[in-house]
């Protein structure tokens, strides 16, 4: 197993150099001057040739691309000049929101889609299955800010029982003692019960919303290798030898039927946290998401640039670990 995972982490050093080195292609191919946004568009031009010595942008680009992994290798993202902060400064305050967010949608999506799945794939062609169908095909094609605003409409305007969409927590209840930056868990820590119905009240609404595709991929994904493990011998075998539905199902099924959707689930984890800029914007969720909104808005290139680089290192990361549970669900990938 160890060789295994040296082996998964060696092919990830390639992905993660071709990762910074597009990250920064792509950084400066696109159009507009960074020095004339910092410098205003009525500002003198020797104000801006000056901005752009002091960002290095005359420098030969293999100047530019050594300085910027330079400061990637310091943990330096650049500087976001719309709010005056570091990037690194501003995600470290904006990341644990969005982080929250995923992880409340994912669950979500696990909890609902996974029984789905296994009800509609060992009732085939029921009524529960045709049910799950609809379900799944609606999920998967109902565009998030839809969702999101008939969310609001209903449960907010119309019914009166969700809170208005405006943030994490109400603006008359005082946030948690900061410890982990997640408001569930901090004020459960703290056994700060007002904040914990408050945060919960208000993550409700935008998890649903972010979980909508992610339940319906899942689901859906998890009824298919279901259906595709239980028509197999082994399966028939375990049956004649007397076993009952729920022992051939979960015990002897399940397993198999999870491999495909647990690479499913991994790259779930990545559009959740691409899908949390619109999700976040609509529920004025300050999470990374809207901080990268503000920043096109803007025209403010170094978060963008960060957050594209970091989405694209967590999913190489959550394909590595991804890789590691297949080995260690099937020991038979270890060997190939």
């Amino acid at each position: 197993m160890l060789q295994f995972i040296t082996k998964r982490i060696v092919y990830l050093i390639p992905s993660l150099i071709g990762i910074v080195l597009i990250t920064f292609i792509l950084s400066r191919v696109l159009p507009g001057d960074p020095a004339l946004m910092i410098a205003g568009e009525q500002a003198p031009q020797s104000v801006v040739d000056n901005i752009r010595m002091e960002l290095g942008l005359n420098d030969p680009l293999y100047v530019q691309f050594g300085t910027y992994v330079k400061q990637l290798v310091q943990g330096d993202l650049g500087t976001a000049w719309h709010t005056g902060h570091t990037v690194v400064e501003d995600f470290a305050t904006r990341l644990p929101a969005t982080l929250e967010l995923a992880i409340a949608s994912l669950l979500i999506a696990l909890i609902v889609a996974i029984p789905v799945g296994i009800v509609a794939a060992t009732r085939k062609e029921s009524a529960l299955d045709h049910i799950s169908r609809v379900f799944s095909l609606i999920g998967a094609c109902m565009p998030v800010f839809w969702l999101g605003l008939l969310l609001i409409l209903l449960f907010y305007s119309k019914l009166g029982i969700a809170p208005a969409p405006m943030g994490r927590i109400g603006n008359d209840i005082l946030p948690p003692t900061n410890i982990t930056g997640l408001y569930l868990v901090d004020s459960l820590l703290t056994a700060d019960w007002v904040a914990f119905r408050q945060s919960l009240s208000h993550l409700i609404l935008p998890a649903i919303c972010l979980s909508s595709g992610t339940m319906a991929i899942i689901a859906r994904m998890m009824r298919s290798s279901m259906l595709e493990v239980i028509s197999q011998d082994y399966i028939r075998t375990a049956r004649a030898k007397g076993l009952s539905e729920g022992a051939v199902v979960y015990k002897h099924a399940l397993a198999n039927a999870s491999i495909p959707t647990i690479t499913m689930v991994g790259l779930q984890i990545g559009y959740l946290l691409g899908g949390a800029v619109i999700t976040e914007t609509i529920f004025s969720w300050p999470g990374v998401g809207s901080y990268v909104t503000e920043s096109i808005l803007a025209t403010d290139y170094a978060p963008i640039q960060a957050f594209t680089l970091l989405s694209a290192v967590v999913y190489s990361v959550i394909n590595l670990v991804v890789d590691l549970i297949y080995g260690w669900i099937d020991p038979r990938i270890r060997y190939e």
